[in-house]
């Protein structure tokens, strides 16, 4: 009964802010009107999502949404396991807070702030980059009318963000390894790269497993601070940029009917997270039943 009581004000919490709100999922069917209310507001049906599907620019922006976010996956979950590996090795503790603190301090910042960061970094004129280039006798890059080179840039800004905090998870998973595995290694004349490989990697593979099904599930989702902020909204930049959170959030700022198109969005983006985080579980199931999430 007390454990009972402890949970009765998180669930309340949630209850409140996750799902009450869902009743507001029928705007996605409506032309929303502030005047009108929810319930007030004409049932258009598909209409909103018809919308998205049916634009010139819906190929575009899927496929830079789904290439950068696998790009996103693919990188940090390596970079977070390396980072976390190091991280093991280290036997200082003092050292240990120091290097955790250093690694997450840049998921704090707002990408307003690395997005001035980065433009400071990559300015056409004055960027340190380009300074760099030009005291080489090299020609300075116009680095926002380039689309080519944002895909690499976007995704070194994502890691340098979001590896710290993401490592935490894998070197927290590392902690309880049983020590009698590295000893038996060691006994076996196993070197430290081959304890890592046969003993480290092994045991947090579940964990790898699952949280990477899970950041599946957000394939369909993007960050928009990351894809707004850092590329300053630039058209020429929309190739390789532009996704469907900022695609939607320019639609909102011109359409009168934005808040219906963005909740038909992020419904639409709900469903197929859902169905990724379903399929990819199928398979995990299918191969190792034991690092599925389910």
């Amino acid at each position: 009964m007390q454990l009972l009581s402890m949970c009765a004000i998180p669930l309340l919490l949630l209850l409140i802010f996750n799902y009450i709100p869902m009743g507001g999922l029928v705007i996605a069917f409506k032309d929303y009107r502030f005047d009108l209310g929810i319930l007030g507001s004409n049932w258009v049906g598909w209409k909103n999502f018809e919308f998205l599907i049916r634009s010139n620019d819906f190929t575009r922006i899927t496929r830079n949404t789904l290439l950068l976010n696998s790009l996103f996956i693919a990188t940090g979950t390596v970079g977070a396991v390396v980072t976390a590996l190091m991280l093991y090795e280290v036997s200082v503790r003092l050292c240990i807070k120091i290097y955790q603190t250093i690694l997450i301090i840049p998921y704090f910042l707002s990408w307003v702030i690395v997005g001035y960061m980065t433009y400071a970094l990559l300015n056409p004129q004055y960027g340190f980059i380009n300074v760099v280039l030009k005291s080489f006798g090299m020609a300075g890059i116009d680095w926002y009318s380039e689309p080519k080179y944002w895909p690499a840039i976007l995704t070194l800004a994502y890691l340098w963000k979001n590896i710290g905090i993401n490592c935490i998870t894998y070197y927290a998973g590392m902690m309880g390894v049983d020590r009698s595995y590295y000893e038996a290694a060691e006994v076996d004349g196993a070197n430290r790269f081959q304890a890592i490989w046969h003993v480290t990697l092994p045991s947090i593979r579940p964990l790898i497993i699952i949280m990477t099904i899970l950041a599946i599930g957000n394939i369909f989702r993007a960050d928009f601070g990351l894809f707004y902020q850092l590329t300053r909204d630039v058209g020429k930049l929309y190739s390789t940029t532009d996704v469907i959170d900022t695609y939607i959030y320019r639609t909102m700022k011109i359409g009168t009917d934005g808040l219906s198109m963005s909740a038909a969005t992020g419904l639409l983006q709900s469903v197929v997270g859902f169905i990724m985080i379903i399929l990819t579980n199928y398979v995990v199931n299918r191969i190792d039943s034991d690092c599925a999430l389910f």
